[in-house]
C-alpha cells in the first residue's frame, strides 16, 4: 500500500514538472514549482515513515518552510518588477 502511495506521488511530481515546463504563464509555472515542493514533502514524509526515521519529518517541515518562504520571495520579485516594467 505504502509502494502505491509513493508511486502515486511519484507520479504526481513529475505531471507537475510537465506544468511547471510547458505552463503557459507565468503564474502556472510558479504554481506547479509550489505543488512539486510540496509532494516532495509529502514524499520525504512518507519515506521518513517507511523506513523508521521520525527524523525525516523535521527535515520535511524545514523543506515546507523554505518551499512557502522561496514561493512567496518569488511572487513578490515577479510582482514588482510587472510594476516598475508598467511605470
Amino acid at each position: 500500500m505504502f509502494a502505491a502511495a509513493t508511486a502515486a506521488i511519484i507520479a504526481a511530481m513529475v505531471l507537475a514538472l510537465v506544468r511547471a515546463f510547458a505552463g503557459p504563464s507565468l503564474y502556472d509555472r510558479i504554481l506547479a514549482g509550489n505543488s512539486f515542493g510540496t509532494k516532495t514533502v509529502l514524499l520525504i514524509g512518507l519515506m521518513g515513515f517507511l523506513t523508521g526515521r521520525p527524523d525525516f519529518l523535521d527535515i520535511a517541515l524545514l523543506y515546507a518552510l523554505i518551499n512557502f518562504a522561496s514561493t512567496i520571495a518569488i511572487l513578490r520579485f515577479f510582482s514588482y518588477r510587472r510594476s516598475r516594467e508598467e511605470a
